[in-house]
């Protein structure tokens, strides 16, 4: 049974590692947002990727959710001294990985390279693919005017009024190397508990990757789990973003914006917590089956049980 996730942000990263904890390393991969990636002092900074990474290799920062454990910060302070903008914080051990990755990426490296390197050199054995190795920045459309996502989610701290998303360059851009094996080859594709607006579309944007996920109607099974409970996001902006498009932020939502395979969507399933088993008639009624269950992933514990769960039910699923 081979898994193929969709991931971006620290719940996908939570989910990615359980499914990489229960998975042979052989039959999992995972397929990561990069539309959140920016330049910063110089430096090629893909804070999905390396949320991703740091979490399968046991480096991430468990108290912030973002970065690396034992982290340090003189160069950030030294730059703070100096005058330097201080919205986005880069610690010692991140600035290595920012500077590494620059580098490479300037001898003629692609992304997908660059992370595979870093996969090896990190000890993760499942493999970590960006959604493409072609520059796709998201840019969010505010009261406040349009701007990066960056800017938004962490020098404006989500604060500005949302009205849409753009992600620059995707009509031209193509699935890095490995994306579309990873889905055809895959017998359940999971879109982990990440913000569908701003984390998982920049995926499905990417031209021909709906369309493998299309042409593999009669097999493959897609599973998404609701990054929202009780009409809150665990983490993150989802809830916020939901309520300023003029949508309910419910776990019902979530499986409209994806929709059901058997309506011209994509979900087969669909997993979300058991504080929102009242709607499970109004999802179940879209032709999607569903799986009710605790999805709060608080432990090391919780990640692997939600990840048991996730593919048991996918087993149990038909195709199409």
């Amino acid at each position: 049974m081979k898994v193929v996730a969709l991931a971006g942000g620290v719940g996908g990263a939570k989910l990615a590692d359980g499914l990489a904890q229960i998975l042979e390393a052989d039959k999992f991969k995972v397929i990561v947002n990069t539309g959140d990636d920016f330049d910063h002092f110089g430096l090629r900074i893909c804070p999905d990727l390396d949320t991703v990474c740091y979490t399968l290799a046991g480096l991430a920062n468990l108290e912030t959710g973002w970065g690396r454990k034992n982290e340090t910060w003189n160069a950030f302070e030294s730059m703070d001294e100096l005058g330097g903008p201080t919205w986005f914080r880069l610690g010692d051990r991140d600035l290595g990985t920012h500077l590494e990755r620059t580098r490479l990426l300037a001898e003629g490296s692609s992304l997908s390279e660059v992370t595979a390197r870093f996969c090896r050199s990190w000890g993760i054995k499942s493999s970590v693919l960006p959604m493409s190795d072609a520059h796709i920045p998201t840019r969010v459309y505010t009261d406040q005017g349009e701007m990066a996502f960056q800017e938004y989610f962490v020098q404006y701290a989500c604060q500005p009024q949302v009205s849409g998303f753009a992600f620059v360059g995707v009509e031209t851009a193509q699935p890095a190397p490995g994306v579309l094996d990873a889905i055809r080859d895959a017998d359940i594709l999971v879109i982990c508990p990440s913000n569908p607006w701003v984390s998982i579309d920049p995926i499905l944007a990417v031209p021909g990757i709906k369309e493998a996920i299309y042409s593999e109607s009669n097999r493959l099974r897609v599973i998404a789990v609701s990054p929202i409970i009780s009409g809150q996001a665990v983490k993150g902006p989802a809830a916020k973003m939901y309520h300023e498009l003029g949508l309910q932020p419910s776990a019902l939502n979530v499986a409209k914006h994806y929709g059901a395979r058997s309506n011209a969507g994509l979900l087969t399933g669909f997993v979300f917590d058991e504080q929102d088993v009242d709607q499970d008639a109004e999802i179940a009624g879209l032709g999607i089956r569903t799986l009710v269950i605790n999805t709060l992933m608080r432990s090391k514990a919780d990640r692997n049980r939600l990840a048991g769960e996730v593919v048991a039910f996918g087993r149990s699923l038909t195709g199409g």
